[in-house]
């Protein structure tokens, strides 16, 4: 999504900068390759966390400030609210199509398509986010996070699920993986077949995470300096970090569930990640090293759309019975580097391929604003 410029605040380059690290990230992570890969690397397979999970909810999170910062001005000059309600349906529109085009590439096969995924959930996230901001003021954005979080706890630790006890949040057996059962029955990731981590439910607080970019973005455009708002942020990101770790005495932290204690958590892990960036780059004035962040972030999901078609490409061809990513692999990486570097070279051959583009049609100025 795109920044504007507000009043007070030109375009963030640290908004650039960290969206293009958080995409880099992502592209990393998603092609490990086929070996044992660092830690970091990989999600956790349940309850807890690792780098890999802060990825999805800082993009998410980042969508909601990148909102703020764009729609804020445009009500505040008097552009018709249900005008940019309209533009924002087709937009999210547009994405969630996209993301199931490239779930179903190349076969499509529309008896077993996988229905949810990260751009589906982008989208009905900045949808849902982008009403509820441009229909409410700074009070009711928060009275609706609030609720949203509440409402998913009481569904999760309340409502009974067949064969098991209310509140029961195991992977077998939880009332979102219940729901998901009803609704998305063979169009769910193919890893599992009978639950999806970008399922209904656990798009929920999904959407909270968003609201608490908002959130975030209301400050940025407060009243105060630039060393204030760095500050608050820090403050408010570590608060969200605690809050989030607290609550996790009785919900725990979980990606796939996507439990309240992640959206906080993952919120305050967000905010304060953005916040080095921007004391790093709009407050010092840093610059060193950060064009190549900036030029990522500036076509984030058009990179994120061509890595999940390369890779897909790359696991389906498969000259004399191996896969192209695995004979790459092989024969790049493995033969002199140890399983868990050599995953890591190949995340980042995905990286630097992927930079190659970003950085060309940066230079051409081509943005895709979907």
């Amino acid at each position: 999504m795109t920044t504007q410029s507000t009043a007070t605040i030109k375009r963030l380059l640290s908004l650039d900068v960290c969206r293009g690290f958080i995409m880099a990230s992502m592209i990393m992570v998603n092609n490990r390759g086929p070996a044992e890969s660092y830690a970091p690397m990989k999600h956790v397979p349940w309850h807890g966390w690792a780098f890999a999970d802060v990825i999805f909810p800082s993009f998410l999170w980042m969508v909601g400030v990148a909102m703020t910062l764009s729609f804020a001005r445009r009500v505040e000059r008097g552009d018709d609210r249900g005008k940019l309600l309209l533009h924002t349906l087709r937009r999210a529109a547009l994405i969630f199509l996209i993301g199931l085009a490239l779930n179903g590439f190349p076969y499509y096969n529309f008896t077993t398509i996988r229905i949810p995924g990260v751009l589906q959930r982008i989208a009905i996230c900045y949808l849902i986010a982008a009403a509820i901001f441009l229909f409410t003021k700074l009070r009711g954005q928060v009275v609706a996070l609030v609720t949203i979080c509440v409402v998913y706890w009481m569904l999760m630790t309340l409502v009974p699920v067949p064969g098991c006890a209310a509140g029961t949040l195991e992977k077998d057996c939880n009332f979102a993986r219940y729901v998901d059962s009803l609704f998305l029955s063979g169009h769910m990731w193919s890893a599992t077949k009978v639950w999806d981590p970008e399922g209904l439910v656990s798009t929920l607080p999904a959407i909270a995470t968003t609201l608490f970019g908002i959130l975030a973005g209301h400050l940025l455009r407060a009243a105060m300096s630039s060393e204030a708002r760095a500050a608050w942020m820090f403050i408010g990101g570590n608060a969200l970090l605690f809050a989030g770790a607290f609550l996790g005495q009785w919900m725990p932290i979980n990606k796939n569930l996507w439990t309240v204690p992640f959206a906080l958590f993952m919120a305050g892990m967000s905010q304060l990640i953005f916040a080095a960036c921007y004391w790093l780059l709009d407050v010092v004035g840093w610059r060193r090293g950060m064009q190549p962040f900036a030029i990522y972030g500036r076509n984030a999901i058009t990179v994120y759309v061509l890595s999940g078609v390369i890779a897909r490409l790359m696991g389906l061809i498969k000259p004399g019975g191996t896969s192209l990513n695995t004979h790459f692999f092989n024969n790049a990486f493995a033969w002199w580097l140890g399983p868990e570097n050599a995953s890591l070279a190949f995340g980042l051959s995905y990286v630097l391929v992927l930079y190659a583009v970003a950085w060309y049609m940066n230079r051409r100025q081509w943005y895709v604003r979907l």
